[in-house]
């Protein structure tokens, strides 16, 4: 199947084969044809599949076969919610490139910085707006925003929208929307809120669930290196010895964790720097440009601030500590091993995080492979200590019978 088999027009087919898209992916194929036909949808895909070209595509193609509007008197007909400010720059990038052929105009705005430059876009006229809900219920409250025209609402990321406590703001922009709209609405997981949220704002939906989050990326090999919690720096510039590893995205749970890690990474010589919520939306943006141009070796980054960074041929994901979701841990582990890629997951377990992993092992289906032969390895006098259960001690104190790719390269 190609894009063409999808009735995509032409000027977006242009655009799309510029950017090297050649066939759809599974939530394409199924999402575009959905959108196009005018119906709502609830889709269910993890990041990593092609979600934002899955509505954006269909989106551009409607507004852009509507009668053109005349100078000066454009009317926002396309909203688009976010839960992070890096999300919305990615989603931001996507329209502009999947629609430069077209004549719509498309804004991205959100906090964290002067209202100014997004206000002034706005006066000129707009046809997409891409927005986090914060900035967005700020102007319109101060009357730079009319919804009144809307005729095509996304909501993307919505369990992310959930966990960032954005359901109130949510409902609130629900209200200024017009009833009569086509809805999209993508999460990576269904969570009975979620699907409370879905069925007032859906009018029979069309359902498509591509790679559910209980799965794991396919072509990334994982790997748990059983460690006490003062040995998991030394552990990873252990790690990060390897000379082959150019590029390398490091997960913490906090924010103040982020900043010591990269404080101890740039001491011993590795160039790092950290992307987290109390960073300022400039500082972001240029750590993520550093990263990607690659005059950074190491990104730190916190899981919501993280949700959004889409980095081609990232090979490796560590994660210095073990997330308290288990669906964070699927999240974290997709930003490598994109679009058919391979890549590989490194997770440091300390003897507090037995639980964290095994809720991951459950969800997953899968038991990752503990890579026993490095310098740090956990003594079985902690795992005792601590373990709840026999079987959790047992399991991590046994050398794994088969010895993975991992544990050669560590």
């Amino acid at each position: 199947m190609s894009f063409l088999d999808l009735h995509v027009i032409d000027p977006i087919l242009q655009a799309l084969a510029a950017e090297g898209y050649t066939t759809p992916t599974p939530i394409q194929s199924q999402a575009i044809p959905i959108i196009l036909g005018g119906k709502d949808l609830l889709g269910c895909a993890q990041t990593g599949t092609g979600k934002t070209a899955a509505f954006a595509v269909p989106i551009l193609q409607m507004l852009h076969t509507a009668q053109a509007p005349a100078k000066g008197n454009r009317t926002i007909k396309a909203l688009i919610l976010a839960p992070t400010r890096e999300l919305a720059i990615q989603i931001g990038e996507s329209f502009s490139a999947y629609g430069k052929n077209t004549r719509l105009r498309h804004t991205v705005i959100f906090g964290g910085v002067s209202q100014f430059t997004q206000t002034e876009a706005l006066r000129n006229g707009i046809d997409i707006l891409i927005a986090t809900p914060g900035r967005l219920l700020d102007l319109l409250n101060q009357k730079y925003i009319n919804l009144q025209h809307i005729t095509h609402f996304v909501l993307d990321e919505a369990d992310r929208m959930l966990d960032m406590g954005f359901i109130n703001d949510i409902k609130k922009i629900i209200t200024k929307l017009p009833l009569q709209r086509q809805s999209l609405f993508f999460s990576a997981t269904m969570p009975p809120q979620i699907q409370q949220l879905s069925s007032t704002i859906l009018k029979n939906p069309e359902h498509v669930a591509v790679t559910p989050v209980s799965s794991s990326a396919p072509k990334v090999t994982q790997g748990v290196y059983m460690v006490e919690r003062s040995n998991k720096r030394k552990l990873l510039m252990h790690l990060l010895n390897d000379n082959q590893l150019s590029t390398v995205l490091v997960f913490t749970r906090t924010k103040h964790g982020a900043d010591r890690v990269t404080k101890d990474l740039n001491k011993s010589g590795i160039t790092a720097e950290a992307i987290h919520g109390d960073k300022s939306q400039n500082a972001r943006q240029r750590a993520l440009a550093n990263f990607k141009n690659r005059q950074i070796r190491v990104l730190v980054a916190t899981d919501i601030a993280a949700r959004g960074i889409d980095i081609e041929e990232l090979p490796m994901v560590i994660n210095y500590e073990l997330p308290h979701d288990p669906e964070t841990y699927v999240h974290r582990i997709g930003r490598t091993g994109r679009a058919g890629a391979g890549g590989s997951a490194l997770s440091f377990c300390d003897v507090e995080e037995m639980d964290a992993l095994k809720q991951i092992h459950k969800l997953t289906g899968k038991i990752l492979p503990v890579i026993p032969d490095h310098p740090y390895v956990i003594s079985n006098e902690s795992l005792l200590q601590t373990a709840p259960k026999k079987q959790q001690a047992g399991r991590f104190s046994r050398k794994p019978p088969v010895r993975s790719k991992l544990s050669r390269r560590a």
